[in-house]
């Protein structure tokens, strides 16, 4: 996954901010009130080196959905310890893990991670395919922390018929990603 990451920052974390943004291939972006309206249309993961309180409170007025919101990682100023709060699945876990090389501890609470189960969203990624029926996601990433979950692979062509708890991915063609629009036209919200 190639992600696009603003580093933000208090000038007095600046020295911590550049440490990151180097290890990630980042963007330093010092903190004011109302910067994560125009951080979150240009990255796909934000790493914020302050208070979580903080983050939470500035980024809610912004927040949509897990599928287009960036990733939210809160790190605290001495590199101690790397939170994915938002985005687990979409990048927040490989960018705190990415941390972990800093000596930082990465908090990973999503279910499947912690307890090192596959996800809809890890699979799709593998096969490089996207989700098509978003919603499904929550019910399958459930299913498979308690049992296995068989992959089927449909080749066409055909058409399927699934009830709403089955995750159908989509491969992608010549390995692009199909962009949110593309996704939206199939899985209206």
């Amino acid at each position: 996954m190639d992600l696009k990451i603003a580093v933000v920052t208090f000038e007095r974390n600046m020295d911590a901010a550049q440490k990151l943004a180097d290890h990630l291939n980042g963007e330093v972006v010092l903190y004011e009130k109302g910067v994560f309206k125009d951080i979150f249309s240009k990255f796909n993961a934000v790493v914020a080196v302050f208070a979580s309180g903080i983050a939470i409170r500035e980024i809610a007025p912004y927040l949509g959905s897990k599928w287009e919101d960036p990733a939210l990682i809160v790190v605290d100023s001495g590199l101690n310890f790397a939170i994915p709060v938002l985005g687990g699945h979409h990048g927040g876990n490989e960018v705190a893990r990415r941390i972990a090389d800093l000596g930082a501890v990465p908090v990973i609470t999503t279910a499947t991670e912690v307890h090192q189960k596959p996800s809809v969203e890890g699979i799709a990624e593998k096969l490089g395919c996207d989700v098509r029926n978003r919603k499904s996601t929550i019910e399958v990433n459930c299913a498979l922390l308690d049992q296995e979950v068989e992959v089927l692979e449909v080749k066409g062509p055909k058409i399927i018929v699934v009830d709403e708890d089955v995750s159908v991915l989509v491969k992608r063609k010549d390995g692009t990603t199909a962009t949110l629009d593309e996704m939206d036209s199939v899985n209206p919200k």
